[in-house]
């Protein structure tokens, strides 16, 4: 790598997508056992698209001559009050890992590692695409309110996400 601290940036972002990962899997293990199995299987191929990208940064930094670092993660929270507040503290997480990529392009614009900026921008787009389909799964979870038929029929359509969901 050019810049050793793009590098440790990056680093620090593999962290940041393998804790995704697991904080995903904790949700799905919730939904799963509290009887949303579409949203279980929806968050479940989200973890499994937070351990890509994880892999991708891991690549990257390797390709370019530098050392890609596991570190230790913090144990994800594990319960949770509604499916709603599942969906809020998944939307809350992506915005914070929207921020993390920002400062990580602006970083990578400030040492003029323009190669690493390029490769941000998937991220940068996929994170637009991630906190729109949270929005929009918020807006009709807040539609239906405590309507046990309109969740039912929200899981459904989790299921049908998850289905058509490309890892």
């Amino acid at each position: 790598m050019n810049s050793k601290k793009i590098e440790d940036a990056i680093n620090q972002q593999i962290k940041h997508e393998e804790h995704s990962s697991r904080i995903y899997m904790a949700m799905a293990s919730w939904c799963e056992i509290n009887g949303f199995r579409g949203a279980a299987n929806f968050l479940y191929k989200q973890s499994d698209e937070e351990r890509m990208h994880m892999l991708k940064f891991v690549h990257y930094v390797n390709d370019r001559g530098g050392y890609a670092k596991l570190s230790p993660l913090e144990v994800p929270v594990a319960d949770f009050s509604s499916l709603k507040d599942v969906f809020e503290q998944v939307l809350k997480h992506e915005e914070f890992i929207t921020q993390a990529i920002n400062k990580l392009y602006e970083l990578s614009m400030d040492e003029k590692d323009y190669t690493t900026g390029n490769f941000l921008q998937w991220y940068i787009n996929e994170q637009i695409e991630e906190e729109s389909t949270m929005h929009e799964i918020l807006d009709k979870i807040s539609l239906v309110g405590s309507d046990k038929a309109g969740m039912f029929h929200i899981d459904k359509e989790l299921e049908n996400l998850a289905a058509t969901k490309v890892v």
